[in-house]
């Protein structure tokens, strides 16, 4: 009777006898491969020496374009960036995240949440960090919470907003008497430009007091009456007095000799004042505007914006991929290595990290490549007034070819990518070869 490993063989050579059946079965895969990768890349490499919209042969003239464009060197320089900053963050808090999730008694919670951001594509990320990213502290979340802390730390000032009237003049962030102050006699300081709400409600009639022979005395007020009408510079009727207001007495160095805040009419008493002028300066507290937000979007953290967005998407499959690493590493290589005296950080630094090591090359790798196709979050998450700013190749090609109807320099592009990529898929595989030989 026949063993098994002998009927294989006798199979075997009958299939290998038979190359046709063979064929037939491959055929369709084959044809499916050919029609979707191989023509594809020749065609594409065909029509980057042929002009925009195909058929009149260029030769490298496109090549030429895509060195000397602004916008592709634009789009290579931050896709050098991309690789340079996400596959080894990415990595790296995947191996963090993989050992916290073993040390944490709520492991299973925060896995998921970390693998969350993966569930949802990469379009729906975008839109999310969009929104995170809004300038407007009452609808961006990143910049509502920056706005919560600096309302507390450096509170926006109740006159934000108002500017100075005749007789004043911006001081730095405050404002300030044009003419020099002397002992023994009021001043009137007015400001315009402000609205109806920021004046308090318990605010009176502006009414400077009579100033003794050592004071300074004066009232801020609101320069303009609601209905129209008066004098600038002067107190009309109805015109209110500015509570609140902090009126610094400086000395001609520009020293703050006494400060003292304004009472419910907008009046203010310095006393005791020496000889000699000063100037009365209205403390750039009380105009302080409100926090703005950060412009996130724009120009100049466009591309590091969309980096973090990008690492938190991918965070998640780092740290599964690691954890499942982790949890096959042989434990008594760790309680050997404990044994021996060997510290948490000297375990993990000199034996967790090097029994990873394939996994960890899993993840830079697969991070690699993505990150040089990397195309949609970029086009979500950036305005379109900033699109150059945060241009990747990917990118580029799909604006050149489609948006700037160049078939010639998008394949181009193309052709750039396809090489960029390529050594990394073969570095990939010849390294699946030797983890299975």
């Amino acid at each position: 009777m026949a063993t098994g490993t002998t009927v294989g063989r006798r199979r075997g050579r009958r299939f290998g006898a038979r190359p046709g059946v063979a064929a037939l079965f491959l055929a369709p895969a084959v044809v499916i491969l050919g029609a979707l990768v191989v023509y594809p890349i020749f065609a594409t490499v065909l029509a980057s020496f042929q002009g925009p919209t195909g058929g009149r042969w260029v030769g490298l003239d496109n090549y030429q374009e895509l060195i000397t464009n602004p916008r592709t060197r634009r789009a290579i320089r931050n896709s050098v960036i991309w690789v340079a900053v996400v596959p080894a963050t990415v990595t790296a808090l995947g191996l963090v995240f993989a050992v916290l999730s073993e040390r944490l008694s709520f492991s299973r919670a925060f896995r998921t949440a970390i693998f969350m951001p993966m569930a949802i594509s990469l379009l729906a990320g975008g839109v999310i960090w969009r929104v995170v990213y809004e300038q407007s502290p009452d609808r961006g979340v990143l910049n509502a919470g920056i706005a919560a802390v600096r309302g507390v730390t450096h509170p926006p000032g109740p006159y934000a907003g108002s500017t100075p009237s005749q007789g004043m003049r911006p001081a730095g962030e405050g404002m300030s008497l044009e003419e020099p102050v002397v002992a023994g006699h009021a001043y009137q300081l007015g400001l315009v430009g402000l609205a109806p709400e920021q004046v308090p409600k318990d605010a009176r009639a502006a009414a400077p007091g009579e100033p003794k022979a050592d004071e300074v005395v004066g009232v801020v007020f609101r320069d303009f009456r609601p209905g129209g009408g008066g004098q600038r510079g002067q107190i009309d009727q109805d015109e209110l007095g500015l509570p609140g207001m902090k009126v610094e007495l400086r000395n001609p160095d520009g020293q703050v000799v006494k400060a003292v805040t304004t009472t419910d009419d907008g009046s203010f008493r310095i006393e005791r004042v020496g000889d000699g002028t000063f100037t009365l300066v209205l403390g750039g507290a009380s105009f302080r505007p409100p926090f703005e937000g950060v412009q996130w979007l724009g120009p100049t953290l466009i591309t590091p914006a969309i980096l973090v967005a990008y690492i938190w998407i991918w965070a998640g499959f780092a740290m599964m991929v690691l954890a499942a690493g982790l949890a096959a590493l042989p434990r008594e290589v760790l309680e050997a290595a404990r044994v021996d005296g060997a510290g948490e950080w000297q375990t993990f630094r000199r034996v967790t990290v090097p029994l990873l090591a394939p996994e960890m090359g899993v993840v830079f790798i697969t991070l690699v490549i993505y990150v040089l196709k990397v195309f949609d979050i970029v086009l979500v998450v950036a305005p379109e007034t900033v699109q150059d700013d945060a241009n990747v190749i990917a990118l580029e090609m799909w604006q050149t070819a489609f948006g700037a109807r160049n078939q010639g320099l998008g394949s181009a592009v193309a052709v750039l990518l396809f090489l960029l990529v390529l050594p990394v898929m073969v570095f990939n595989l010849r390294r699946f070869q030797g983890e299975r030989s």
